[in-house]
């Protein structure tokens, strides 16, 4: 395979991946939280030659010549496949880092193949656990410099010339984002107010019996989508209620996935591994002066520090499964970052991976990832799959990259909303520990889901978007409203 890149016209990346949307996996990776340090690349992935699902083991790999349905670790599949696709010898310094390659989904029930977990949570129907395309060309963006190319590998330049113009011909003329319709959303929770609360009790009962130091507990809020409701439309309004540095915008046919995460998973690049666990959380108010307070109070909380060091310490543990010896490195411990809705814990865990492993190696030997589960890891995800109604699906898995070239940058699917048919879902949870208070915890489910919700409503117009994107005016509800909200399941 040769490499040929082409520069285009810079566009937004909403704007072009517009005219590729409706297409089986098109991807947009989307960094859409202007000024984060991790916002500088965007990328539009299409036209896969393979895609390779998975659901409970069950391997499908389709691509123009066949389809096979294999048994085994998806894991090491998607290496095999990987590896079959003969990239390009070389990398282009001069361009973005993702060059084509594997991209897609990777839900947390993956985690059933790598561990021996119990399994008694409801399955999502028509969901599968990994949905990834193995993409041939993509169009890739420098927010910073704005500028953008078109990246295609083929055997030759006459074959990349074909491909630029049958993609020229595509984004000529761009739709554009579509007008948002919405209705009424009556969003039901699988763990009412109550319950949930005595599931935090729960997990607070095994952290006093010595099981765990820390689980992670959601609820998922589900609905069923309103008439007329454009699942990209509604991405564009959610990116700008909530920006977030590992936005994205997936579309598998009847599954669409829709993510404003904040939180890095892993990064790989030239070896150089990078994980950005967050662990700590307070609301964001419109009022300065209380949004201070509760940042000085997150920033000083020993609770939150505490839960942030144990998943730091998991993480390490994790990287050096696959790096090199004495490379793990914690060069960022409790930093503080804030979004549209929340402020956030979050540390840096560097390493360097080991010249025998490959990025789909270090991605199993951290799945899924500390932040999302608890640690001791695998008890907490037993406690989890018995606490928790419904597999987690998507959220809590990966979304992201895996480059030809080893490069690798992928985010935690939180915040993250899975279209499925005739329903929309989404979950939000938080890790408790052992000082935690279930009426505290339960409103954080609520502190993070409510970018999300305000998204849904329809007395909005495109001002008061663009002005809550920049602030976050948090109301100040006590949980009994927050739980009142919820329990009546209309927003």
């Amino acid at each position: 395979m040769t490499l040929f890149v082409y520069p285009i016209k810079y566009k937004e990346p909403l704007t072009l991946f517009s005219a590729l949307r409706h297409t089986p996996y098109s991807l947009l990776l989307d960094s859409a939280l202007p000024d984060h340090s991790a916002s500088r690349f965007s990328y539009i992935a299409f036209h896969p030659v393979e895609t390779i699902e998975s659901t409970d083991g069950v391997v499908t790999i389709t691509n123009r010549e066949e389809q096979l349905t294999r048994k085994g670790d998806p894991f090491a599949i998607l290496q095999e496949r990987l590896e079959r696709r003969e990239p390009a010898p070389e990398q282009r310094r001069n361009i973005p880092p993702f060059q084509g390659g594997a991209a897609g989904m990777w839900g947390y029930d993956l985690a059933r193949g790598i561990e021996r977990l119990p399994s008694t949570a409801a399955a999502n129907e028509g969901v599968p656990d990994m949905a990834v395309g193995l993409y041939n060309q993509v169009i890739s963006f420098d927010l910073e410099k704005r500028q953008a190319w078109h990246v295609i590998h083929t055997e030759s330049e006459h074959d990349a010339l074909i491909l630029r113009a049958q993609v020229e011909k595509i984004l000529e003329n761009p739709p554009g984002i579509p007008p948002l319709v919405v209705g009424d959303s009556e969003w039901r929770s699988n763990t009412p107010g109550a319950l949930y609360k005595h599931k935090v009790r729960r997990v607070l009962d095994y952290i006093r019996a010595g099981d765990i130091f820390q689980a992670n507990l959601s609820q998922r809020f589900e609905a069923k989508i309103p008439d007329g409701l454009d699942s990209f439309a509604h991405y564009c309004t959610l990116r700008r209620i909530n920006p977030a540095p590992f936005a994205a915008y997936m579309n598998f046919g009847e599954v669409k996935i829709s993510s404003a995460s904040p939180e890095r998973f892993i990064r790989v690049q030239d070896r150089a591994v990078e994980t950005r666990p967050i662990k700590g959380t307070r609301p964001r108010f419109g009022d300065p002066n209380v949004d201070q307070l509760y940042l000085n109070e997150l920033e000083n909380s020993e609770k939150d520090r505490a839960e942030n060091a144990m998943i730091v310490d998991l993480l390490r543990n994790d990287l050096s499964k696959v790096c090199e010896d004495h490379s793990v490195d914690v060069p960022s411990l409790f930093g503080l970052e804030s979004f549209a809705s929340v402020h956030h814990l979050v540390s840096t865990v560097t390493g360097s991976l080991r010249v025998d492993r490959s990025p789909v190696d270090l991605l199993k030997a951290c799945f899924p990832g500390g932040s999302v589960t608890g640690c001791p890891k695998v008890r907490a995800m037993e406690i989890i799959e018995e606490l928790e109604p419904n597999r987690r699906g998507p959220y809590c898995g990966a979304l992201g990259y895996i480059g030809f070239n080893g490069d690798m940058d992928t985010s935690i699917a939180i915040r993250t909303l899975v279209y499925n048919r005739d329903t929309i879902s989404f979950q939000a949870g938080g890790g408790i520990v052992a000082d935690s208070l279930p009426e505290a915890e339960y409103q954080e489910t609520f502190d993070k889901a409510e970018a999300i919700f305000r998204s849904f409503e329809t007395d909005r117009n495109e001002e008061d978007i663009e002005k809550e994107g920049e602030s976050y005016g948090g109301n100040g509800d006590d949980i009994e409203k927050g739980e009142e909200r919820h329990d009546s399941a209309h927003r």
